[in-house]
């Protein structure tokens, strides 16, 4: 029987993880259970930074970006010994289930402790939306809202100066943060890992419209492309453009979540807490068909989602 219940955040932040916390332990307390914050991910759990969390604490948190249960890589947890020592934690404080959020890494670590017995359920947090089994994670819609409102803001720039911006966004193996907010806000380029760099398209795109008479243009690319400053390069060589460059950065992961982040991520953090105390463990909370469903972390964590190229061919026409 379930009684306690920790959970942890891990990984990279992302926008929407204080609304997973809010509505496992809110939830969680309806349910008869006691919810223990795990600080700083999988090195807290090592290291035993373990606090109760009660209503009060998880008050007015759900409007906030970030963790508040902090979060942290930890290479120990990686080896055999950390993994035992974490395991040794959660016996020793009578924890019956774990409920981690995070992004790849971090539900590996969740199989990783499944596989040796612990009762654990994942969710997947990553501005990237890169985890297999999920149509969305939590933060992605943010980060993309993030992104839209910057390149808003040069975009009159550049009409004014009459100008090439390439602006850079994260995405070191996926790039559905630049394919998605790109197309929405109506970049003229879209550069992505999944697709290989074409400079003679690329050179083509830029030359047709200046045969149009288009005098600015807005360039997105995903960090894994390349540079954006060996990309802006390339364009000034070719074609005796002025570019400018901009590296978003992590302002890309912060701010207050979106409505769509808060919901889901709400929505899931309730179905992992019930996930649980059915017996269940082993799976992750995902969002599809505007429902959250569990998905076995086996197949999470074998599988690789990305943006698929035939995808992004279908739609090129648009940008």
């Amino acid at each position: 029987m379930i009684k306690r219940i920790g959970v942890l955040t891990s990984g990279g932040d992302a926008p929407g993880m204080n609304s997973a916390i809010r509505a496992i332990v809110r939830f969680g307390i309806s349910k008869g259970i006691e919810v223990i914050g795990i600080e700083r991910g999988y090195q807290g759990l090592i290291e035993e930074e373990f606090r109760v969390l009660h209503k009060d604490d998880v008050s007015e948190i759900v409007q906030r970006g970030g963790t508040i249960l902090r979060t942290a890589r930890s290479e120990e947890f990686k080896e055999e010994e950390g993994q035992r020592r974490a395991i040794e934690n959660l016996k020793k404080h009578g924890i019956d289930g774990l409920i981690v959020i995070g992004g790849e890494g971090s539900l590996k670590g969740a199989y990783d402790l499944f596989k040796k017995g612990v009762n654990v359920v994942g969710i997947p947090g990553s501005i990237d939306n890169d985890i297999w089994g999920t149509d969305f994670s939590i933060g992605f819609d943010t980060a993309c809202n993030n992104v839209i409102d910057a390149i808003n803001k040069i975009r009159d720039t550049a009409a004014a100066h009459e100008r090439t911006f390439v602006i850079e966004v994260m995405g070191r193996e996926c790039g559905f943060i630049a394919f998605t907010s790109g197309l929405v806000s109506g970049a003229d380029i879209i550069l992505i890992p999944e697709v290989p760099i074409d400079f003679p398209y690329i050179t083509e795109k830029l030359k047709e419209r200046q045969r149009k008479n288009k005098k600015h243009n807005i360039i997105v690319v995903a960090e894994g492309v390349g540079s954006a400053y060996f990309i802006g390069k390339q364009i000034e060589d070719r074609l005796g453009i002025s570019t400018r460059i901009v590296v978003l950065g992590h302002i890309q992961r912060g701010g207050s979540p979106s409505v769509f982040d808060r919901s889901i991520a709400t929505f899931m953090g309730v179905d992992a807490v019930k996930r649980l105390l059915a017996g269940e463990s082993g799976v992750m909370i995902g969002w599809q068909n505007n429902s959250p469903v569990s998905v076995p972390l086996e197949e999470v964590v074998k599988n690789k989602k990305r943006v698929s190229p035939e995808l992004y061919w279908e739609v090129e026409s648009l940008w």
